[in-house]
């Protein structure tokens, strides 16, 4: 059987059209500047050459990083101070800045934001939401399509070892470069897309050295209140093209502030804890001996998730120091028709911002409306089970410890082929069925709108 779900998907760049639009386009050539083989080549755009950070955190917990001055303030000077560009240019629309927010009376300070410039009356599009590996297609909107003067930067490693920044640098077509770009459709102040690799066009699926590049980024970034979260197909990515997201809201999450329990600490320093007393069941992963080896435990989770056809969000949190992992399943509700009509009614997709508590409302009674308890008992439709938590949690330590002998590369074909050699998914069909146990048959729709 596939589930599928209906939806609108969220509008990132001025480009994005209709496939019948796209089609009927492509006789009469681009007509605008985007990142395909008609405009790039000889194309220059900003460069942001990073060091990376590969040190010890130190015993505060905090990662050690140079006290050298760089070149332009990433985070203030070069992504929002481009962002602020972009919104004199009429680039977004709809200034996320006037959008009503308010944090939410109760325990855990849920925010609440209404942002009707999200909702579209658009055409619904249908989405798979019971494949979370899927693969690129090119006929698709991805993100080789948006406009040049969408992209605020390309984000690399320095290859000295020192930060440099280029304001006018060639693109490098034959080494496929990460860019950073505007969302179009912003939820907060200096929304924007880390897009890893972005011409070689890799599918909504983590792999170690795009996670690796995220944790730079908040780590370049420097500042708490900027986080980066990230999306599967399943758990609501619209757009399967490889993406993070991340943007700046000076309010702490509820999320960061829930309390957890200790579950181990790995060889590689890496301590892993479970949420407790939140609506979402969760893992947090924090410390490492080095920002690697925290990346890499998490990436090989969120590995296993998607060889599992499990949907799952992750936050990035407090500079790259803190990652929550949070599987999910309101999408395969929704299919299974076992969502409640007056949270469908919402048309909030909780997605990673909604699941760490900052809840974007699309109708002004929502927002009149909100308190802690609403928020919460969305959330609770977005968990999984106890039952089904600690079996997805057994698959998570089983391919953690699997890796735990091998390195680098290794390690990481280890769990890929997984996906392309699959053993036996017995045990993967029962976790399922313990959290559908009425199934039905026939392709199940269900019109949810962003």
């Amino acid at each position: 059987m596939m589930l599928k779900i209906k939806r609108v998907p969220t509008v990132v760049s001025n480009f994005q059209k209709e496939e019948g639009e796209e089609a009927a386009r492509r006789g009469g050539g681009c007509g605008r500047n985007c990142l395909r083989s008609c405009c790039i080549q000889g194309a220059k755009l900003p460069l942001y050459a990073f060091k990376r950070v590969d040190k010890a955190v130190n015993e505060k917990g905090v990662l050690q990083h140079e006290t050298t001055q760089p070149p332009v303030a990433f985070l203030d000077s070069l992504l929002l101070g481009e962002w602020e560009d972009r919104v004199q240019r009429g680039l977004f629309r709809y200034d996320v800045t006037a959008c009503e927010t308010k944090v939410i009376p109760g325990r855990y300070g849920f925010i609440a934001q209404l942002n009707e410039g999200r909702h579209l009356k658009k055409r619904p599009t249908e989405f798979r939401v019971d494949k979370v590996l899927q693969p690129f297609d090119g006929n698709k909107f991805n993100f080789t399509k948006v406009g040049q003067e969408e992209v605020l930067f390309q984000f690399e490693a320095s290859e000295n070892g020192e930060v440099q920044f280029f304001p006018d640098a060639p693109v490098d077509v034959e080494n496929s470069p990460s860019m950073v770009a505007i969302n179009v459709s912003p939820i907060e102040y200096g929304h924007v897309l880390l897009i890893p690799r972005i011409l070689e066009c890799l599918p909504q699926r983590i792999d170690r050295e795009s996670f690796l590049l995220a944790l730079d980024m908040a780590v370049e970034a420097g500042n708490p209140y900027f986080r980066l979260g990230y999306n599967s197909l399943g758990a609501f990515a619209t757009i399967n093209h490889l993406h993070f997201q991340a943007y700046y809201l000076a309010v702490p999450f509820p999320i960061e502030k829930a309390p957890t329990k200790k579950i181990t600490t790995l060889d590689v320093g890496v301590q892993i804890s479970e949420l407790v007393n939140y609506p979402v069941r969760g893992l947090v992963f924090e410390g490492g001996n080095s920002l690697r080896d925290l990346s890499d435990t998490v990436s090989d989770a969120c590995i296993c998730l998607q060889n599992n056809n499990i949907p799952y969000n992750v936050l990035i949190a407090d500079c790259g120091k803190r990652i929550f992992l949070l599987p999910q399943c309101y999408a395969e509700k929704q299919a299974l028709g076992e969502v409640r009509p007056e949270l469908l009614d919402t048309q909030v997709n909780p997605a990673v911002w909604e699941i760490s508590g900052h809840m974007v409302l699309k109708r002004k009674k929502d927002y009149e409306e909100a308190s802690e308890e609403n928020a919460w008992s969305l959330l609770a439709e977005v968990s999984l089970s106890e039952e089904r938590f600690q079996e997805v949690n057994a698959l998570i330590f089983e391919a953690i410890s699997y890796n735990a002998d091998a390195s680098g590369d290794e390690a990481e074909n280890l769990l890929q082929d997984a996906d392309v050699k699959p053993k036996t998914h017995e045990g993967v069909d029962a976790i399922n069925q313990r959290s559908c146990p009425t199934m039905v048959t026939g392709n199940q729709e269900c019109l949810v709108q962003q």
